[in-house]
Formats: C-alpha cells, sequence, structure tokens
C-alpha cells in the first residue's frame, strides 16, 4: 500500500477509537454491537490495512457514524473526474434534422 493510504487508514483507526472511549464503550462492547470479534476491532483501530471494509462499514454504524460516509467518493464532490468527463465532450451539437411528416394531414 502507498505511505499516504496507510497513514489515513491508521488516522480512521484512530477516529474510531475516539468514538468508541468518548461513549465509554469498551471494545468489547462494540465489537458485540457491530457483531465482531473483539481482535477485530483491535486491529481496525490499530489501523492495519488488513482489516476488511465491512468491518469499518459496520463499526461506524453501529457508532452511529454511518452518515459521514455519504460523502465518500461521492460523484458530484469529484472536480477531477467532472472535469475529464468534460474534456471528452464533443465541441459543437450535431445538425439539427427535420422530422419526417409523411403522414402529416
Amino acid at each position: 500500500m502507498p505511505l499516504q493510504a496507510v497513514e489515513r487508514v491508521s488516522q480512521l483507526g484512530q477516529r474510531i477509537r475516539v468514538a468508541r472511549i468518548r461513549r465509554s464503550w469498551s471494545v468489547a462492547e462494540l465489537a458485540s454491537k457491530a457483531g465482531i470479534n473483539r481482535n477485530t476491532l483491535t486491529a481496525l483501530e490499530l489501523g492495519k490495512p488488513g482489516t476488511a471494509v465491512g468491518v469499518c462499514f459496520t463499526v461506524l454504524w453501529a457508532l452511529g457514524l454511518d452518515k459521514s460516509l455519504d460523502a465518500v467518493a461521492d460523484p458530484d464532490g469529484d472536480l477531477h473526474g467532472k472535469a475529464l468527463e468534460a474534456s471528452r465532450r464533443p465541441t459543437r451539437a450535431g445538425k439539427v434534422r427535420k422530422a419526417n411528416d409523411d403522414y402529416d394531414f
């Protein structure tokens, strides 16, 4: 994994840990609410990159933070992707074609 991605995974794990501690939940309590093993939650909080993304989403749901995922990879926020898409659009419109009115009375 690229170093920047590893750092982001680690930051996410730290944020999840802070959210758990603010709620005064133990690792066992949050793991139980999320339906996962304590070791898996610990791995997530430590920022281990091998932790499944589904586990992350489930833990955020258990913490009540799943709405924060709405902005992740939002197509409307993808400015680079929008610019690439716009650059592939045709520069001029096609010819206007008349409708065939053979049966116009």
